[in-house]
């Protein structure tokens, strides 16, 4: 039995050094600008900005940070496939490139997934202690996209913010 595990360490051993020659696709820090970033096109307050900097922007934009253990397969392939998803779903770097219809979702679907906890990922705050949102956070970002989405009613016609019903 103990010949058995000691063989079965050395194998886990040589596979874990094996994977970290598997190649690491990180979500590079952008050093130029789009012009699509959602500061660009909406006017979002400092408060605001610092804080989906310090609580989105790792999964939700072109400028991930990444820890020291990132490094490590098979975290690194884990952590990339994590942002890559989160991207997928909103991206505040390119949120300018998307339709109107799709930010004025997007904004509502984040101040659902906020007010409801959902956003940030447990996960991602047990970790990351200062990307957790009190009740005063939570209210602000909700306050700012409730306004950006009024703004959104008041200038654009609403058969561009919302898909018609077949």
């Amino acid at each position: 039995m103990k010949r058995l595990l000691k063989m079965l360490f050395f194998v886990v051993l040589i596979a874990f050094v094996l994977i970290q020659f598997y190649p690491k696709s990180n979500n590079n820090i952008s050093t130029t600008s789009s012009g699509n970033e959602i500061e660009k096109i909406h006017a979002v307050p400092n408060e605001v900005m610092n804080i989906l900097k310090t609580s989105c922007y790792d999964c939700h934009s072109n400028n991930t940070f990444y820890p020291w253990y990132a490094n490590l397969q098979p975290v690194s392939m884990w952590l990339s496939n994590h942002v890559e998803e989160g991207k997928d779903e909103l991206n505040f770097s390119e949120f300018g490139s998307y339709s109107l219809r799709r930010q004025y979702k997007k904004l509502k679907e984040m101040d659902e997934q906020i007010t409801e906890d959902e956003m940030p990922l447990e996960s991602y705050t047990l970790i990351h202690k200062k990307a957790s949102l009190d009740k005063d956070q939570k209210e602000l970002i909700s306050g700012w996209v409730r306004a950006l989405r009024d703004s959104f009613k008041t200038n654009y016609p609403e058969d561009s913010l919302k898909r018609k019903n077949k």
